[in-house]
């Protein structure tokens, strides 16, 4: 079954979207190695001869930059921190430059912010863009802007791996590959002598969550646990994934060979549509709307939009056009089970929630619409997302879908 899964894999990947670590990049002092970059651009390169196309989610930034600063320490101030990562991002970009060049290929810097992603026309503007690109043979770099960016250098929860699947998602890819320091996702700890890599896993649930191991460290922020998230989220909408290690040779040109490499996530449906998969896995909810039985079963089982009378109560500051996120009054967790585009306010829809369609207009003045959202504008989840906080106005981090 595996074996059939990882050509049926290779053989459909058209354009794939690889994510290379800080871990697979840097040597022991935490530096840029530029023999691992050199090795990472030609596996690329026998890729792109074979006819697909990739676009690359790459780390590096900050430990390029304590490189050329002549740092031996990641610095801590998150000023100091934005000011290595910009002089470390040009120094990532000659070294793949370099490489590629040598190849007769180009590559195109890419930086992106969490709001890039979010707000619609930026987002469609950024797929023609990396398609353009890719039209003319170039290799999109694609890293967060951390010179402007404040919680992707904060944390230490995977912002590329949760950055590489939106991108898989935008474009759309056919595969995602996660290149980590790890072999892959492994039945315990990878240290442990009696570990065992799991090769496929059909289903992301809370058993494979529990083979979660990540160690700690200083060089990257992401781990096992984000890694799953992304993998999670891209084989929701369509797109297979694999985690696998990024220092070994060849490893990408064997993964499209259909090498049993790595950990493989099929995907669990069919693509789907593009304008659903921004509304249900990357734009961000301003606000829940909490659902009866009814309008949860509607939603989900007949496609319906949710209508007044279905909403028990409203969280957040929304206005008309904003996405909100639908949980079930019965749901003590507030999982998300679907997104959308909400016709109403916030304030509106507290006033008219519980009403029949017909008496929308006696409490508003007016009835502009019959849904609270369309199912047009709805996506549903395949797998909720728990939501423990309220968003507040502009604010929704309880909303994302990673």
């Amino acid at each position: 079954m595996t074996a059939s899964a990882r050509h049926r894999t290779a053989a459909r990947a058209k354009i794939v979207v690889v994510k290379v670590g800080s871990r697979v990049l840097t040597d022991e002092q935490g530096l840029l190695d530029v023999h691992r970059v050199e090795a990472v651009a030609r596996q690329v390169d026998a890729v792109l001869a074979t006819g697909r196309q990739v676009v690359l989610v790459s780390s590096g930034a900050v430990s390029a930059g304590m490189g050329r600063l002549g740092l031996d320490r990641r610095p801590e101030e998150l000023a100091h921190l934005q000011a290595v990562a910009a002089v470390g991002q040009s120094c990532l970009i000659e070294s793949y430059e370099r490489v590629l060049r040598d190849c007769r290929r180009h590559a195109a810097q890419v930086l992106l912010v969490a709001e890039d992603l979010h707000d619609r026309r930026r987002y469609l503007n950024i797929r023609n863009t990396l398609r353009s690109l890719l039209d003319f043979a170039a290799v999109p770099i694609v890293n967060e802007n951390d010179t402007v960016s404040v919680e992707e250098l904060r944390t230490s929860f995977g912002d590329n791996d949760h950055l590489a699947a939106q991108v898989a998602m935008l474009l759309p890819a056919e595969l995602l590959v996660l290149l980590s320091d790890v072999a892959g996702l492994y039945d315990r700890a990878p240290d442990d002598p009696a570990a065992r890599l799991v090769p496929q896993l059909d289903r992301i649930d809370g058993e494979a969550e529990a083979f979660v191991h990540d160690s700690a460290g200083g060089r990257s922020k992401g781990g096992m646990a984000s890694k799953l998230a992304a993998a999670r989220a891209v084989t929701a909408v369509g797109t297979d994934c694999v985690i696998a290690a990024g220092r070994e040779p060849g490893v990408l040109e064997a993964i499209l060979r259909g090498e049993e490499v790595g950990t493989l996530f099929p995907s669990a449906s069919q693509a789907v549509p593009a304008r659903k998969r921004w509304l249900g896995w990357t734009a961000q909810c301003r606000g829940l709307l909490a659902v009866d039985r009814g309008a949860r079963a509607a939603v989900v089982g007949r496609g319906s939009s949710l209508l007044a009378a279905g909403v028990c109560s409203v969280e957040g500051s929304f206005t008309n056009g904003d996405l909100v996120g639908l949980v079930s009054v019965e749901d003590p967790s507030r999982r998300i089970f679907a997104r959308g585009l909400v016709n109403y306010t916030a304030e509106e829809v507290r006033r008219i929630a519980g009403l029949k369609t017909g008496s929308i207009a006696g409490a508003l003045g007016t009835c502009p619409y019959d849904e609270v959202v369309h199912r047009d504008n709805l996506s549903v989840l395949q797998q909720s997302t728990p939501c423990p906080q309220t968003p507040s106005p502009g604010q929704d981090t309880c909303c994302r879908n990673s």
